[in-house]
């Protein structure tokens, strides 16, 4: 029995498959155990993560800046929007994300293909204007796509299999915004362990290989062009599903939700919790949710108004940021990492020495 769980860590989709049953039995916990306003901020949170463990992918892994994922989660949010007009409306949410990815996926397909021999600068610059044109689409079709005012996302009834199912688990009554956080976090759960297993395999190992030296990798008999639009497909993927969640968590799709903001806000995220890391992604995806609130809480305690204290804000999330690129320039798990090496290393060191005299 040991030996076949010891092979079962050994094996990467096993050890990924262990920690994702681990995090769903801390996510059961969590959510339980706090407020239907917190549920609601761990939605936003699954949401970010999400985008944001796509976007490390494609910048982390594989090397490319793009500044449009805030679009391409608006392809997905839409998507959902559209499947979702009202109560009694028979397409299980299951469904709906499927279809955001596929449609996203197709969307980042198409602008993959376009911008394969982008890169760099280059590659920012055309994802910029993808950033600044999509929300602009809403606004043209209005008629089809809400304009200004957008689209509700109404979601549909618990079914009641899950409503049994949640209170034989917890004994407790599933409340819709706690359904709605596990339903993100479920999604979060699956997204990062398909990115893992990604990673891990002769895909990332090809992704890694053109970050780190194209010239290199195409002596080596990678094809650049496919495996940057393999990565930005991922990402677009990974965007859609995350634009889907946040359309279940807000109940809207609307033009003001993806603006350039947005995707400069994943790209925050990625670089405060760490390039290539999907736990950097999601510490980044925490700090975003929930450090404006505490800032926010805290300048209200000093005696601030309401309004000076949601401006205390951004500044604080400003400074933390540039203190994160100058003494962390590896982001949070990065630098850990390279800490936690570092220890090793000299503790190794030590008792070389020691064994020697």
């Amino acid at each position: 029995m040991r030996a076949r769980l010891g092979g079962l860590w050994r094996s990467t989709l096993g050890r990924h498959l262990v920690v994702a049953l681990a995090a769903l039995v801390v996510l059961v916990v969590v959510l339980e155990s706090v407020s239907d306003y917190r549920n609601t901020q761990l939605a936003a949170m699954a949401y970010l993560g999400i985008a944001a463990g796509g976007l490390t992918v494609l910048t982390g892994t594989n090397g490319q800046l793009s500044l449009g994922h805030g679009a391409l989660m608006a392809v997905g949010a839409y998507t959902a929007a559209l499947l979702l007009p009202d109560r009694d409306t028979s397409v299980p949410l299951s469904v709906v994300i499927v279809a955001a990815v596929l449609t996203t996926l197709l969307v980042g397909t198409v602008v993959g293909l376009a911008a394969a021999r982008l890169h760099g600068p280059y590659l920012a610059g055309a994802t910029l204007a993808l950033a600044v044109a999509v929300p602009g689409i809403a606004l043209y079709f209005k008629e089809t796509l809400g304009g200004e005012q957008g689209l509700p996302v109404v979601m549909p009834e618990i079914p009641v299999w899950v409503l049994d199912l949640a209170f034989f688990v917890t004994g407790q009554d599933l409340t819709r915004s706690r359904f709605t956080a596990y339903v993100a976090w479920l999604t979060l759960v699956v997204v990062y362990m398909l990115l893992a297993n990604l990673g891990a395999g002769r895909t990332g190992r090809r992704w890694r290989a053109v970050r780190d030296d194209e010239v290199a990798a195409e002596l080596a008999g990678i094809d650049l062009g496919r495996a940057r639009v393999s990565a930005f497909v991922v990402s677009a993927a990974a965007a859609g599903a995350a634009g889907a969640i946040l359309a279940f968590t807000v109940k809207l799709a609307a033009p003001s939700a993806f603006t350039l903001t947005l995707s400069l806000t994943l790209l925050a995220a990625i670089v405060l919790g760490g390039l290539g890391s999907l736990t950097g992604a999601l510490i980044g995806a925490a700090l975003l949710t929930f450090l404006p609130g505490v800032v926010t809480d805290l300048g209200r305690s000093a005696g601030l108004g309401d309004i000076r204290a949601a401006e205390l804000a951004p500044l604080v999330y400003g400074l933390v940021m540039v203190a994160v690129v100058l003494l962390a320039p590896a982001g949070i798990v990065g630098s850990l990492r390279g800490a936690l090496a570092h220890r090793r290393s000299t503790h190794r060191s030590t008792s070389s020495k020691g064994t020697a005299a």
